[in-house]
């Protein structure tokens, strides 16, 4: 009898897609200008050189973990120089691989993308196709498959992954208007099945870039997604939600009030200074309210010096995240963004990084 009962338990936690949620051990809050990880704030009491650190969420930009090619004519650009061939499972095996280690210097949060990014880091053109969309924004399982694993090892890592949606080289793969917005109800459902409580939505990637097709995820509509996101609402839960600009760009209005918290570039910012303006002008934003701010992408370094952008963020209390690719004639070990991807923490700027990371948040 009891051994039935039980049986009969289980299955309904199947059954009502409760299951997964039962076994999540990481849930993230966000209370005024501080992100919290399981009821506490990050990086507890933790100040550094007299600054705060508690509450903020250090990230690095992730974006091609699960990253793939379904174009056949470019798929060779991202043969392992080790096997000569691209290997999807692979990529994601080893990201997978190297999580530890980053969550153990001090990273609480990655960006990753359900459209990548450049695997080149910058390109005028992305003729190659990697989209976990289909053309009519529904979700391929092969993508999500890779995806479910990295947000399950994160989960029990203690770890806030950053999920992006769109970039602005792929959104082309989807047919039109309608697509886009099928493609963010099926993705939001799909975190919500998982019974994920640790997971940020970003839902495009530097959306005033004008390499957008569809106008709902430019600058004048994006905010109806974001919208659209956080009213998919599930068992009294619901995700928190924002987009982010190009490098140097301050966030307009309409998504300022819209936004669960706020999401900065510092490309093509050189000055350390400018960092430090660029959040107090996003302070003075219509709409503004106390929340979070922070740089989820930024390719300036200068890890060793006194005075770098990674500081200069931590100095007007807002969390920095690394952007890193593989630069002109530089070697497989080098670069996040770049496929294909080397995820240990073997080049000197990762290393820079994660040094300055790890004396930051004290761990």
């Amino acid at each position: 009898m009891v051994l039935s009962k039980i049986l009969i338990f289980l299955l309904s936690l199947i059954l009502n897609n409760d299951f997964d949620q039962e076994k999540r051990k990481t849930t993230v809050a966000i209370k005024g200008d501080q992100f919290y990880i399981n009821g506490k704030p990050t990086y507890q009491n933790r100040v550094w050189n007299g600054q705060k650190i508690e509450g903020l969420l250090m990230n690095s930009r992730m974006v091609q973990g699960i990253f793939d090619d379904l174009n056949p004519e470019t798929v060779f650009n991202w043969e392992y120089p080790d096997s000569g061939k691209w290997d999807p499972e692979r990529n994601t095996d080893e990201f997978i691989a190297n999580m530890e280690e980053w969550r153990n210097h001090g990273l609480l949060s990655f960006t990753i993308n359900l459209q990548g990014g450049s695997p080149f880091g910058y390109s005028q053109s992305q003729p190659w196709y990697n989209s976990a969309f289909t053309e009519k924004g529904e979700l391929r399982g092969d993508y999500m498959g890779r995806l479910k694993r990295i947000l399950d090892k994160a989960d029990e890592l203690g770890m806030v992954p950053i999920v992006g949606y769109f970039y602005f080289g792929q959104d082309q793969r989807l047919q039109d208007e309608q697509a886009v917005i099928a493609a963010v109800q099926n993705a939001t459902d799909w975190l919500h099945d998982g019974g994920y409580r640790n997971v940020l939505i970003e839902i495009n990637n530097e959306c005033d870039v004008d390499a957008y097709d569809h106008e709902i995820l430019k600058p004048a509509r994006v905010h109806e997604l974001i919208t659209l996101a956080k009213n998919i609402e599930k068992k009294g839960y619901r995700f928190y939600v924002s987009t982010s600009y190009g490098g140097g760009s301050i966030p307009k209005p309409n998504v300022v009030k819209v936004s669960d918290f706020i999401l900065l570039h510092g490309n093509g910012v050189s000055n350390p200074d400018r960092i430090v303006e660029m959040v107090n002008l996003t302070k003075e934003v219509e709409g503004y309210q106390k929340m979070p701010i922070l740089f989820n992408e930024d390719d300036h370094f200068d890890f060793d010096k006194d005075s770098n952008n990674f500081k200069a963020a931590v100095s007007a209390y807002t969390s920095w995240g690394l952007f890193d690719y593989r630069m002109k004639d530089e070697g497989f070990e080098q670069g996040y963004q770049s496929v294909p991807v080397d995820w240990g923490t073997n080049s000197e700027r990762k290393k820079g990084f994660f040094k300055l990371l790890k004396e930051i948040t004290g761990n």
